[in-house]
């Protein structure tokens, strides 16, 4: 089996895991592309309308040699088997970010694509906002002088019932953090350090509701990142800019670029929709992208972070 396709022929796709995101986002996004036919679904547990079902990802690959590639959507504790199982079948793969549950597993991955010559790709949904590439060129050839990550949602709206947002490997409110930190690490041309973290973990969790971290660029660049799941209401999810010549904020998860207060760009969100154009070419030249610096970014908080324990957590 070859993930190889003409530019003329829709790719095959099968969704392996059906939750909130595979509906809400990959769905919609690969039905509107036509470099795309969605094919079948594998989950355990959910069920699709109009989609053939499988219950687990090998049947539905058996019984689909037309399914070029898979997307998988399932929580990132049990990715890696299944990403090693697509791989070894022959397809190429879009990993949901992040791309593992370690970063272990994100080397090993990124070695057997290799090998196996087939197209891997971690789909950091946030880097395709809208604003984002408009900040990259922004800050070019400006100083950062510092920066500021504010990333607060609502939990209970964001991830009703996910009991598995809370177990070990699943990050907590990193699962949106990271996000800010994929934005971040796009924007910037030099590493992101961990200099510090505090996490604030519910008595009856095993993974933090909030997190401080104190960051810093190679060159000493202080950043501030605070992120949070217990706000309601209005959300707020923004990474703010200080540079030598001006003060940009980009607001709405990159949706929105305000420079000293004007508005340089802003449009609806097209996340996934861009996500599935670049996996689209990648697929089509064999090439993979397999960045794993959020993660790392994310891990090294875990490895330097003082642990608080805070008021229990129930849905």
């Amino acid at each position: 089996m070859s993930s190889e396709t003409t530019d003329a022929t829709p790719i095959g796709v099968g969704i392996v895991g059906l939750g909130k995101i595979a509906h809400d986002q990959h769905i919609p996004a690969i039905q509107a592309n036509p470099a795309f036919k969605l094919v079948a679904y594998a989950s355990p547990t959910s069920a699709h309308t109009s989609l053939e079902g499988f219950k687990d990802m090998g049947a539905m690959l058996a019984a689909h040699p037309d399914i070029q590639a898979v997307s998988l959507c399932t929580p990132p504790t049990v990715r890696f088997a299944l990403a090693r199982q697509a791989l070894e079948a022959g397809r190429a793969v879009l990993l949901e970010k992040p791309p593992g549950a370690t970063l272990g597993e994100v080397d090993a991955l990124r070695d057997l694509a290799a090998a196996r010559k087939q197209t891997i790709f971690a789909a950091w949904h946030a880097r395709e906002a809208p604003a984002v590439d408009p900040a990259k060129a922004w800050l070019a050839g400006r100083q950062l002088k510092s920066a500021r990550i504010i990333w607060k949602e609502d939990v209970r709206h964001w991830h009703p019932g996910q009991e598995w947002v809370w177990s070990p490997g699943a990050l907590g409110v990193f699962d949106p953090g990271i996000n800010a930190l994929s934005i971040l690490t796009k924007l910037l041309d030099e590493r992101v350090i961990v200099r510090g973290a505090e996490l604030f973990v519910p008595a009856n969790r095993q993974t933090p509701i909030a997190a401080n971290l104190d960051l810093a660029t190679e060159t000493g660049v202080p950043i501030r990142a605070e992120f949070d799941w217990r706000q309601t209401g209005a959300q707020t999810w923004n990474v703010e800019l200080e540079t030598d010549r001006g003060r940009a904020v980009l607001s709405l998860g990159g949706a929105k670029l305000e420079v000293d207060g004007k508005v340089l760009a802003e449009a609806p969100d097209a996340e996934y929709p861009g996500l599935y154009r670049v996996f689209a070419g990648l697929v089509r030249a064999g090439r993979s992208e397999l960045d794993a610096e959020p993660l790392r970014v994310v891990a090294d908080a875990f490895l330097l972070g003082a642990r608080t324990a805070v008021e229990a957590f129930s849905f």
